[in-house]
């Protein structure tokens, strides 16, 4: 008979540290890819536009932009640039701060040559901005 105690035995344990990190991991994961995915999720259907909705301003300068970018204030063509544009638009304004800012965009025209067309008449202190659209019964 052996009477000598046995040696404790290390009880096994489980590293929660390790688990907790990677259920931080895939917790960061899910919050980020679930913030992007309610946009790709939305099916979004514009709106048509009445004809009679028009509203008479005794200023307003047209701006036209095609599908290729090009840029027409006032039916005088115009350089990309947002600072000729902003000249143009002030010189078309005659110095109106109140003369309102007609967008004539083209279906297929990018979003930067719009956005340019935004940031020109910011520059040239025009906040009155309107956009064109394309009545229902003319598709």
């Amino acid at each position: 008979m052996n009477f000598r105690p046995e040696p404790p035995r290390d009880r096994p344990e489980l590293n929660l540290v390790a688990f907790i990190d990677v259920l931080l991991v895939i917790l960061i994961f899910m919050m980020a890819s679930a913030t992007f995915s309610r946009f790709g999720a939305l099916r979004i259907r514009l709106p048509d536009a009445a004809a009679d909705a028009t509203v008479s301003q005794a200023c307003v300068v047209p701006v036209a932009v095609d599908a290729a970018g090009h840029l027409t204030v006032a039916h005088r063509a115009v350089d990309g640039d947002v600072h000729a544009l902003a000249q143009a638009l002030t010189e078309a304004a005659h110095g109106d701060a109140d003369c309102r800012v007609d967008v004539h965009a083209d279906a297929q025209a990018t979003h930067q040559s719009v956005v340019r067309v935004m940031a020109a008449a910011r520059l040239a202190g025009l906040s009155a901005l309107a956009f064109s659209t394309q009545s229902a019964a003319a598709h």
